[in-house]
């Protein structure tokens, strides 16, 4: 199988409605993708994200039909649901935390200020982010930004909610990486926000924080798979130079 470059993977990367169930995938190859996947970047690196693959056949059925039996995830051979897991912030920065640690520990010449100065982001700052449960707390802590926003630029996006689209943005980078990786091999993705989360969660038994961000559906494409030519509305209407 020849390995395309990245526009090559773009450009044959659609949202396939429909898949060919007479051609199933390599599953170590749809693991591959998604290990590719924990490289996407993201927000201070806290990777809070879970990655749900799905082969079982009866699952896959019960996951589509939370998802309006659509079928993207009907004719499915694999999917893959990728989940926020905001709830794991203190998990996932100690783990960064051990790895400075041992990271710094592995330094010939040690660079205290540099040292404390990363440590203290993961011990003080994720938690100061993070751990704020407290809606009144979060309110005086979001005006005291504010205040300080007046004298100097200053990181303003500190609410709970604020924090949630941060978690779903990284997680959407993932899932992207993961697509990317896919159409790269020359499998078929398509990506899809309209599922019942609560049903969904269930069937997939998981935790009541946790959020899904998006199924993504996994296999070889029917050319009727495809919805017609690709449309985007013209480059100028986005691009702006400054």
């Amino acid at each position: 199988m020849n390995h395309k470059t990245v526009s090559e993977a773009l450009d044959h990367r659609r949202s396939i409605r429909i898949y060919d169930n007479n051609q199933p995938l390599d599953t170590s190859k749809v693991v591959s993708c998604i290990r590719n996947a924990t490289l996407a970047p993201n927000s201070s690196n806290m990777q809070l994200w879970e990655f749900y693959h799905i082969e079982n056949k009866e699952t896959i059925a019960a996951v589509a039909a939370t998802c309006f039996n659509q079928p993207a995830a009907r004719t499915a051979d694999q999917l893959v649901v990728f989940v926020v897991r905001k709830d794991l912030w203190k998990q996932r920065a100690q783990a960064n935390i051990d790895y400075l640690n041992s990271a710094f520990e592995k330094e010939k010449k040690r660079d205290s200020k540099r040292e404390k100065m990363a440590l203290n982001y993961y011990q003080k700052t994720m938690p100061m982010l993070y751990g704020t449960t407290n809606k009144i707390v979060g309110f005086i802590k979001y005006l005291s930004v504010q205040f300080m926003g007046l004298k100097k630029p200053a990181y303003r996006q500190i609410k709970l909610e604020d924090l949630r689209v941060v978690a779903h943005k990284s997680t959407a980078l993932a899932a992207q990486t993961f697509m990317l990786s896919m159409a790269e091999i020359g499998y078929d993705t398509c990506p899809m926000e309209g599922f019942d989360s609560l049903r969904l969660k269930k069937v997939l038994k998981l935790p009541a924080q946790s959020e899904i961000n998006m199924v993504v559906s996994c296999g070889i494409r029917k050319q009727e798979g495809v919805y017609g030519d690709r449309f985007r509305v013209p480059f100028e209407t986005v691009y702006h130079k400054i």
